[in-house]
C-alpha cells in the first residue's frame, strides 16, 4: 500500500511573515477539506524575527526547511530487497533471487546495515568455476548448508561445524586406490559400500556424503562419531550432487564489499545520473536516513519517478522559487503579485488577486469552505496582512485587506496598532545581525528588459535611529555583493514605517541612472529619498522596470 500523497505548500526565498503564514494557512484549508492528499507547509530559506515573533505568539510551529524541491531517491520506486545474511548459502541466494526476480541481493546485519552485495552474475561466475576442488574450505564452509544445498541430512557429527581444510572429491574407486588421493580432512562423495566409507574414516576424512538416500551402517556411524567426521545422507546421485555442492558456500565468500557504490534516499536524482552511467551497475544499494539499506534502484527507475506536488504561495516568480522548482509538479498558486516566469506543463488553479497580502485571499477562502478560523490561524493571518501592507500604510492595501485583518483580530484577540508595535519592533531588532543576514533577510531578484538581473532587498522600521545605523553597515557591503548570482545592479529599501518614506540604496553600473529615471529626482548622498514610497511591489519595482526599458530604448 503506497504511503498517503503529499503536496508541500510553500512560500518564496527569504520568506516574510505573509509566506510562511499563508502556507501554515492554506495546508490547514486543504487537509480539512481532502481526504486523499497530505497538504505539508514547508519554507524555502531562513525564518526572520519578525515572522518568529508571530509564531511565538499564537504558538505554532514553524515550517519545516525545504530547500531543494528536485526529485530525489526516495521519490523513486525502490525496490525492496528481501532479508539476507552473509551466512546463507549461493544456493539459498539464488532461489531468492529467482523467487523475486532480482539481479542483484543487498547483504545487511541484524540491524539492517549493509555488509556486502552479491549478483547472479557473482553466483554464475562461481558455478562455472568447476576446477577449484578447495572452494568449500576455502569458504569455511557450514556442513549444514552443505546437507541443505542438496536436500540432505547431517545424520552424525555437529550440522554447524565447518568445513575449513581439504578438498572435495568422488570416491569411487577400491579402498587400496582410495589410499592414494584421499587425505586427511578432505570432504568425500561415496556410493553403498561399508569398506570404502570405513576406508574414508580411517585416512581422518572431514566429512562423508552418502548419495541414493543410502544408510550407512551401524559400524560406520559410531568409528565417525569418535573420529569427529560428519556424515551427510543425500537423496541425489553422485553427479547431481557434485554438481551442486560448490553452491553451498557462504555468500560472504564472494560477496563485493570494498568500494559500494551506494544511494542514499535524500540524494538528488540529478546528482546520481553521472555515477551510474560511470558504474553501469545493474542496480545500486539505497541507504536510508537511519543507514540502513532498504531496497536497490536501477536506471530503468528513472523512468518512472514521482516528481514532488508543491503548491505556491505568496509568489509565481521562478527566480523567487524554491530551487529546482522545474523540477516539481506545480498543482497550484495562491499570490497577489503581478504574473511571473513561472511555467507548467498542465493546466492548473491560479488564484490571482489586486490585495496586499496573500493572507486577505485565505480569509476569504476560509469563508468560501465555510471552515471555522482558529484563533492562532486568525492571528498568523493576521500579522501577515499587517506585515505586508505596513499597517494599511502602503498603497497595495486595499478594502478587502482591512476588513480581513479586523475580523481576523477579532478572532485572534488582538488589538491590531497594538501588536502591529510589538511586531515591527521584533522585526526591526538588528543590532546583533551581520550585513549580509540584513541584505538577505526580505531580498528579491527581478530580470527587467534586455535581460538586466537586479535585486532589491528592503527593511522596515518604525526607528529612524535604527534605520540610519542600518545603513552605515549596509553600503560598503552592497559593493561586493553586487555580481553575484548573475545581479548587476542591487538596490536596498529602508522604509520608514511612520514617516510613511523609503531610503533607497543603490549600486553597480546603471543603477542611479535607473532609479534617476524610475522616480524623476537626483541622488544626495547616495541615497534616493523617496517620500510616500513605501511598497516594493508596488511602487519600486514597476517604476525600475519601466526605467529599465526607457533607458534601453533610449540607448538603442
Amino acid at each position: 500500500m503506497r504511503n498517503q500523497e503529499k503536496i508541500f505548500v510553500i512560500g518564496h526565498k527569504n520568506p516574510d511573515t505573509d509566506s510562511i503564514c499563508s502556507a501554515i494557512a492554506y495546508a490547514d484549508i486543504k487537509n480539512r477539506t481532502s481526504q486523499k492528499v497530505k497538504y505539508i507547509p514547508k519554507r524555502a530559506g531562513q525564518i526572520n524575527e519578525e515572522t518568529e515573533y508571530v509564531l511565538n505568539r499564537f504558538g505554532m510551529q514553524p515550517p519545516g526547511y525545504l530547500s531543494n524541491i528536485g526529485t530525489q531517491i526516495k521519490d523513486m520506486d525502490i525496490r525492496m530487497s528481501p532479508e539476507a545474511d552473509k551466512s546463507m548459502s549461493l544456493k539459498n541466494a539464488w532461489d531468492l533471487m529467482m523467487e523475486k526476480s532480482i539481479v542483484s541481493l543487498p547483504i545487511r546485519d541484524r540491524e539492517g546495515q549493509l555488509e556486502g552485495l552479491i549478483t547472479i552474475g557473482d553466483i554464475a561466475k562461481t558455478y562455472m568455476d568447476t576446477t577449484d576442488s578447495y572452494l568449500l574450505s576455502r569458504a569455511k564452509t557450514q556442513y549444514r548448508r552443505i546437507a541443505e544445498t542438496i536436500a540432505g541430512t547431517v545424520v552424525e557429527g555437529n550440522e554447524h561445524g565447518y568445513f575449513t581444510k581439504g578438498k572435495v572429491l568422488v570416491g569411487t574407486a577400491n579402498p587400496e586406490m582410495l589410499k592414494a588421493y584421499i587425505e586427511p580432512d578432505d570432504l568425500i562423495i561415496m556410493g553403498d559400500r561399508e569398506e570404502d566409507h570405513l576406508q574414508a574414516i580411517a585416512q581422518n576424512v572431514s566429512c562423508i556424503i552418502v548419495g541414493m538416500g543410502i544408510e550407512v551402517s551401524e559400524k560406520v556411524i559410531k568409528l565417525a562419531h569418535e573420529r569427529e567426521i560428519a556424515i551427510i545422507m543425500s537423496p541425489y546421485d553422485t553427479f547431481t550432487i557434485a554438481r551442486l555442492i560448490n553452491q553451498s558456500i557462504p555468500v560472504r565468500y564472494i560477496m563485493k564489499t570494498d568500494n559500494l557504490v551506494t544511494f542514499s534516499t535524500e540524494d538528488f536524482t540529478d546528482d546520481i545520473q553521472n555515477e551510474m552511467i560511470k558504474h553501469r551497475h545493474r542496480a545500486f544499494p539505497v541507504i536510508n536516513k537511519k543507514g540502513k539499506c532498504i531496497g536497490t534502484i536501477s536506471r530503468r527507475n528513472f523512468l518512472d519517478m514521482h516528481r514532488k506536488k508543491v503548491a505556491l504561495v505568496d509568489h509565481n516568480e521562478k527566480d523567487q522559487a524554491v530551487d529546482n522548482i522545474d523540477k516539481a509538479e506545480i498543482v497550484e498558486i495562491i499570490d497577489h503579485h503581478k504574473l511571473g516566469s513561472l511555467e507548467t506543463m498542465v493546466p492548473i488553479s491560479f488564484r490571482n488577486q489586486p490585495v496586499g497580502c496573500t493572507a486577505t485571499i485565505l480569509y476569504e477562502m476560509y469563508g468560501e469552505q465555510k471552515l471555522e478560523i482558529s484563533p492562532s490561524i486568525a492571528g498568523l493571518l493576521c500579522a501577515a496582512i499587517i506585515s505586508d501592507t505596513l499597517m494599511f500604510r502602503s498603497p497595495t492595501c486595499t478594502l478587502s485587506d482591512k476588513m480581513a485583518a479586523g475580523a481576523l483580530a477579532l478572532i485572534a484577540g488582538i488589538n491590531i496598532e497594538q501588536f502591529a508595535k510589538e511586531m515591527f519592533k521584533a522585526g526591526s531588532n538588528l543590532k546583533d545581525k551581520s550585513p549580509e543576514e540584513i541584505f538577505y533577510q526580505d531580498y528579491k531578484k527581478f530580470i527587467a528588459e534586455d535581460e538586466i538581473n537586479f535585486g532589491v532587498g528592503q527593511i522596515s522600521s518604525m526607528d529612524s535611529d535604527e534605520l540610519a545605523e542600518i545603513k552605515e553597515r549596509l553600503v560598503p557591503f552592497m559593493v561586493s555583493e553586487c555580481g553575484r548570482h548573475g545581479v548587476t545592479r542591487v538596490f536596498f529599501m529602508l522604509t520608514n514605517i511612520i514617516e510613511e518614506s523609503t531610503e533607497l540604496l543603490y549600486y553597480g553600473e546603471g543603477s542611479e541612472d535607473m532609479a534617476r529615471i524610475a522616480f524623476h529626482m537626483e541622488p544626495e548622498d547616495g541615497v534616493f529619498d523617496l517620500k510616500g514610497v513605501v511598497s516594493r511591489k508596488k511602487q519600486l519595482i514597476p517604476a525600475l522596470m519601466e526605467a529599465a526599458q526607457v533607458g534601453q530604448n533610449d540607448y538603442n
